[in-house]
């Protein structure tokens, strides 16, 4: 017993040192917390990736996972989701030893459904071969140290910009999925109706009338209370409080599931916190998996395929390069010049996994944002990823379980990880327009336009463009320039493709 206990003591202090977990200042305890709240907080991507692929039909008339003789398959698209993400997350943290959790990117899998294969008119395969060549670009730059190099050529005000322009981005994705802050133009809300000039409104009719409302908020001051109390695992306590509420809240109110705002405008926003209808266990299907083909150019041509690789490869590019800056800035672990610790195998797994993704059929998988709420919980180091990424080859199997954790029970710790992550703006020299104007487009841009990349782009190309026209020119290294040039193609893709045509 003393032998066994010894190794166990010796493996830990080996755990440990690898890890850099005492290092850090943290602990298992804190980096298994902070794992699973980063879990909880992005699992809603098991159930949302199958929602954003699984209801579009290529142009054979197949859904992704399933044909048209058995029609949509959720379940084959929610298990090689979690399948890809676990993989790839724990990668991230056993090799890249960073708290940065990995799955399918948000927007990037509305472009493939939507953009490649409804409007384009390309097969699944056809799509899921675009996202692995844009993959493979990337791992290109990240091997020749190129993506390196311009993370570091990036200047240290743009770096707190994007990482403060990451959490205003992040607290407008916790209102907006959470419902209080919605659109007042959808039928059945009050007041309103489709030709209402305002953008988005608060709650309905400017109100808290809703329950799930209330449970948001409620959330909110949970975790702001215990965080203000500095009470371990404060954020992970929160979500799980906050869906008991939930669970309370339906099962008086019987509230159901908001279903688009044209019946039940005062549902849940996306999971029904309720057991019923819903099985705790079920058998994976990676049906998903190697549907891959690179036949796509032959339907596109070659000039439309080139470019659509390049408008995937600088979406890919830049989120992660800020999200990996905001979560490194976060959790204290980045370097005078901005670059978090381990930043070269950071990128490579990161580029990896948007291989990964294409070829597990469930589109590119990358770097997420929501692992700051696990930093905001205390996770310093990869140990983390690797909990979360148990915790989502787990999710396999208990698809259903993760599906218990409503938006509204999660998202208030992402407005509250928003905040912590504004806090670097006062870093900024506002007093100088060539460093003020760059960073607060790229900050505003983020949450307005619903997007890292454009708020980056317009950043750096802001940046480049009034140093220059100031006589400064040389203070803007080489890199820069390139970046921006390709973010002004990038932005000006529709032009160019319209003059080649």
């Amino acid at each position: 017993m003393a032998t066994a206990s010894k190794e166990r003591t010796g493996f830990a202090q080996k755990l440990d040192a690898y890890f850099s977990i005492s290092e850090r200042g943290s602990s298992f305890g804190q980096e298994v917390r902070g794992g699973l709240t980063t879990f909880f907080t992005m699992a809603y991507i098991v159930v949302l990736n199958p929602l954003i692929l699984g209801f579009v039909k290529d142009r054979n008339g197949h859904f992704l996972g399933g044909d048209p003789t058995n029609g949509k398959n959720l379940a084959v698209i929610a298990a090689g989701t979690a399948l890809v993400a676990g993989l790839m997350t724990a990668l991230m943290g056993a090799w890249a030893r960073f708290p940065l959790a990995v799955a399918a990117g948000l927007g990037i899998n509305s472009v493939v459904a939507y953009g490649l294969v409804a409007s384009m008119g390309l097969t699944w395969a056809e799509a899921m071969g675009f996202i692995v060549l844009e993959g493979v670009l990337v791992l290109i730059l990240v091997l020749t140290k190129l993506r390196q190099k311009l993370l570091v050529a990036v200047p240290l005000a743009l770096k707190k910009a994007i990482a403060a322009g990451i959490g205003l981005f992040l607290a407008f994705i916790a209102l907006w999925d959470a419902r209080v802050v919605t659109d007042p133009s959808p039928a059945g809300v009050k007041g309103v109706g489709p030709g209402d000039p305002t953008p988005s409104t608060f709650g309905i009719d400017g109100a808290v009338s809703t329950w799930p409302t209330f449970v948001f908020l409620i959330g909110v001051m949970i975790a702001a209370f215990l965080y203000i109390r500095k009470v371990r695992g404060a954020f992970l306590i929160a979500i799980v409080s906050t869906t008991v509420l939930a669970f309370l809240v339906e099962a008086i109110a019987k509230l159901g599931g908001y279903d688009g705002g044209f019946g039940n405008p005062k549902g849940w926003a996306l999971n029904v916190p309720t057991f019923s209808g819903k099985n705790l266990i079920a058998a994976p299907n990676f049906g998903t998996l190697g549907h891959v083909s690179f036949g796509g150019f032959a339907h596109l041509g070659i000039v439309s395929g080139v470019l659509l690789v390049f408008s995937l490869f600088m979406i890919d590019f830049f989120d992660t390069m800020g999200t990996m800056t905001a979560v490194g800035e976060e959790a204290g672990l980045n370097d005078e010049e901005g670059v978090p610790d381990n930043s070269q195998e950071i990128l490579i797994v990161d580029s990896v996994a948007a291989i990964a993704g294409g070829l597990g059929g469930v589109s590119s998988n990358t770097a997420y944002i929501e692992s700051a709420s696990g930093v905001g919980d205390g996770a310093r180091t990869g140990f983390s990823s690797v909990v979360t990424g148990l915790a989502f080859l787990v999710a396999i199997f208990l698809a259903p379980l993760t599906s218990l954790v409503p938006f509204e029970a999660a998202t208030p710790v992402l407005l509250l990880v928003g905040l912590l992550m504004l806090t670097s703006v006062v870093d900024i020299d506002w007093r100088d327009w060539r460093i003020a104007v760059p960073a607060f487009l790229t900050i505003i841009v983020m949450p307005f336009g619903y997007s890292i990349s454009a708020g980056i782009g317009l950043g750096l190309i802001s940046y480049s463009v009034l140093h220059a026209a100031t006589g400064k020119a040389k203070e803007v290294k080489p890199l820069m320039w390139a970046a921006a040039g390709l973010f002004a193609v990038y932005f000006a893709q529709d032009l160019i493709t319209h003059f080649i045509h």
